[in-house]
């Protein structure tokens, strides 16, 4: 399974995710400390202001008065008294952080203090209508300087119990935004980037190319218009190259017709029909160059024809010359296709299985969208690493470029194109058996299917 998606916005996602969700991380739990400490100390900030208060009140009344100060002190919840011993708790239980901020308090009040003690507790009271209800009280502990100790336990608001909830909700929000904006970013750079890779696949050099629309940013604006001259003028290259090979295929040909004319007068006999035979050869060898040259680049119109009838045809006319071809029984199976390229590619295809491989068995299906037309024999088959270079131009099992040993090396070559061009392919596979099977597979279009 693929951690890392392969897309540019896929990537950009995971990067920004990964990256915001530790910094919001990061952000979140350093906001949290710090509403924490300030609600922390607003709600005790108030607790500690009354006992300084009231502590400076008894410091400055005389002995005899203090117990009543003290009393009169205790209201609206808060309870103060003179003891000998802190009714705050002791060893751990004790809150270091509110005996700092109170030893601070009583020190900016001008009151000495031997020492100080506070702790945080809950209390279960009734309500005036008689409920229940829990309060955080606040124990704070002051001792005179005669050792008397005063007492306070004053109640405190409750911490917010949604501070964490409120925090959380904030931080996903602002990740999302981010991510979002970040996505759609990365979305609009991905969608021109897409458009222009499926152009460049669709092109090929084998049909006008689509004309990508100019969109996102600038910089990649100016990419899609490079790309769009860039196709232009390929394709007036091409155009030039067509010409140019039409050009030498005509100036050619009429040499060669010349020198068959002038050959036919040539004596003895013997050396007449060797001439002429290797001017049939230069001919037909002229000939594979410019269609294998010009394939995919042809002007032949395309029509939806039945591939396993126009297959059929072509294998009777090899029966009726006695070559041993034969053809599977195939169902109607309509392709838009270019007649004249396919049936040069099928000639090729027979004519190489029975050349090297004895006869020929044609059969013609539909596979998983495209239409396949197999040609197999009987031969010896090939080597697996020659499967793939024989169908380069000019290549042959026999390394002779004699016409009466196997041809000119082109004739896969031209099949393998002609089959591209249509948007297909041609592959090479050793029987099981023995012999070669050729696979020139071809994709159905959705308006041309096969006929049940």
């Amino acid at each position: 399974m693929k951690l890392v998606p392969g897309s540019l916005p896929g990537q950009m996602a995971l990067l920004l995710g990964l990256a915001l969700l530790v910094a919001q991380l990061i952000n979140f739990t350093l906001i949290l400390n710090e509403r924490q400490k300030l609600s922390l100390a607003q709600n005790q900030g108030p607790a500690i202001t009354r006992f300084v208060s009231t502590a400076a009140d008894v410091r400055q009344a005389a002995p005899e008065f203090r117990t009543i100060l003290v009393e009169d002190s205790s209201r609206r919840g808060a309870r103060f008294s003179l003891d000998a011993q802190s009714l705050a708790a002791t060893g751990s239980d004790r809150d270091q952080g509110v005996e700092s901020r109170l030893r601070s308090a009583l020190k900016e009040a001008g009151i000495s203090a031997r020492d100080v003690r506070a702790t945080l507790t809950t209390e279960r009271r009734q309500t005036r209508a008689g409920a229940a209800e829990t309060l955080r009280v606040l124990v704070l502990s002051a001792q005179e300087p005669n050792g008397t100790w005063l007492n306070g336990r004053l109640p405190t608001p409750r911490a917010d119990r949604w501070l964490s909830a409120r925090l959380g909700a904030a931080t996903l929000l602002l990740y999302l935004i981010v991510l979002g904006a970040s996505l759609f970013i990365a979305l609009r750079l991905a969608r021109p980037l897409a458009d222009l890779a499926a152009a460049a696949e669709r092109f090929q050099g084998r049909a006008l190319p689509d004309r990508v629309e100019a969109r996102g940013p600038a910089d990649l604006r100016r990419a899609i218009d490079a790309f769009n001259a860039m196709n232009a003028r390929i394709v007036s290259l091409l155009d030039e190259k067509d010409t140019m090979l039409g050009a030498i295929g005509h100036d050619l040909r009429t040499p060669l017709a010349s020198l068959r004319i002038r050959a036919e007068s040539v004596e003895p006999a013997e050396e007449r029909e060797r001439m002429v035979a290797t001017i049939e050869q230069m001919a037909a060898m002229l000939e594979d160059i410019l269609i294998l040259a010009r394939t995919g680049r042809a002007r032949e119109t395309t029509r939806n024809m039945d591939l396993a009838a126009l297959t059929d045809a072509l294998v009777e006319e090899y029966c009726e010359l006695g070559r041993p071809v034969e053809m599977d029984h195939s169902k109607r199976l309509v392709v838009e296709l270019q007649p004249n390229l396919i049936r040069r590619a099928i000639r090729n295809l027979i004519e190489n299985a029975v050349t090297y491989g004895g006869s020929a068995n044609v059969s013609v299906e539909e596979r998983d969208g495209s239409a396949v037309l197999t040609v197999s024999d009987r031969g010896t088959g090939l080597a697996p690493e020659q499967l793939e270079t024989v169908m380069g131009p000019f290549r042959r099992i026999e390394g002779s470029r004699s016409r009466e040993t196997g041809g000119s090396g082109l004739g896969l070559a031209i099949a393998r194109a002609v089959a591209e061009s249509h948007g297909g392919s041609l592959r090479l596979e050793n029987r099981a058996e023995g012999g070669l099977v050729a696979l020139f597979l071809i994709p159905i279009d959705g308006t041309a299917r096969a006929e049940r």
